[in-house]
């Protein structure tokens, strides 16, 4: 199929397939809002510090700071994502990336305290209503998929003094970081300071306080170690 043959030379995997049988029309809708997608991209891409590929952006995103945001090749911003990219670090994105509707994506909260910045690797999947605070720094591997309203944050804020409202003791910024093939499932929240192994599976629901090996599954509030992967 020639749709097929064009996925496969814009992803670059030569075994890439379809699993299922489509209509003409399933196809034509299909290609119709990516092809709208990829208009929409053509308008940011002359803005971003830099870009290898083709952009497919969604209606209603909102893209600030995009001069500190590079991506690679085919990436993908679905409906209504929102985007801040200011920060030391900006965001980097690799190739063949998505991001579902309705995600969040920023780098600095009060603006008087810039922000470290986000890196995705290659292939990486980001669903719909993420919530990524890289105030402290996210680093996200290759070949990572997340389920929906996954939220991630990189600063606290200080309550150690009970007599000074909490808003005004500062915060403590600590980066995050998630090694390659992990699984993350829906509803996960991870909190500033936590190293998630490669391999790694997150059940969903799933408020991980503490780093995570590599090849480990996890679940519960808090975290915890339900199993190992490794053979």
């Amino acid at each position: 199929m020639l749709i097929e043959k064009l996925i496969r030379k814009l992803k670059n995997d030569p075994n890439y397939k379809w699993e299922n049988p489509y209509s003409v029309r399933d196809l034509t809708c299909v290609m119709a809002v990516r092809f709208a997608q990829a208009l929409r991209g053509l308008f940011l891409k002359p803005f971003l510090k830099s870009s290898s590929g083709l952009i497919f952006l969604g209606s209603n995103v909102k893209v600030r700071h995009a001069y500190q945001i590079r991506v690679g090749k085919n990436f993908i911003l679905e409906d209504n994502v929102s985007i801040n990219a200011l920060s030391n670090q900006g965001i980097n994105i690799g190739d063949h990336v998505s991001i579902a509707r309705d995600s969040i994506i920023f780098c600095t909260g009060i603006i008087s305290q810039k922000g470290t910045g986000i890196t995705i690797g290659n292939r990486t999947g980001i669903n719909a209503r993420a919530y990524l605070g890289g105030q402290g720094g996210i680093t996200i591997g290759n070949d990572v998929i997340m389920g929906p309203n996954v939220q991630i944050f990189s600063e606290n804020h200080n309550f150690d003094q009970p007599g000074i409202p909490i808003k005004e003791q500062g915060v403590t910024r600590k980066a995050v970081s998630i090694g390659n093939g992990c699984w993350i499932g829906a509803g996960t929240t991870i909190l500033a300071g936590v190293e998630i192994g490669e391999g790694c599976v997150v059940a969903a629901g799933s408020v991980v306080t503490k780093s995570v090996p590599a090849n480990k599954v996890v679940g519960g509030i808090p975290a915890r170690i339900i199993k190992s992967r490794e053979v």
